[in-house]
């Protein structure tokens, strides 16, 4: 089986740690997630997934697929929700390989 292909992305926000457990926890009854104040791993059962790390002043996301056709509106469902949390603010994603 192949490595999977993965895309990252850190955004500046003061309030990474709650973006981070609202998407665990809403993720939580359908995907494996696990997940503290600072980490979250959340993976679904066609092998794809996110981890999130919060700090005081940002939020680092690696969102994870099988591959590139797979991994791309993938993304787009992890940075909308993210986004969706977020909607006092306004975040940047500029996601990277």
């Amino acid at each position: 089986m192949a490595e999977p292909v993965s895309t990252t992305v850190t955004i500046a926000t003061e309030h990474g740690s709650r973006y981070l457990q609202q998407l665990a926890k809403h993720w939580a009854h359908k995907f494996a997630t696990e997940f503290d104040p600072t980490h979250a791993s959340i993976v679904n059962d066609e092998g794809k997934g996110v981890e999130l790390d919060a700090s005081a002043s940002q939020l680092s996301i690696r969102a994870f697929a099988a591959d590139a056709e797979t991994l791309a509106p993938w993304r787009q469902v992890v940075e909308d929700h993210i986004a969706r949390f977020a909607f006092r603010e306004e975040l940047t994603f500029d996601w990277t390989a």
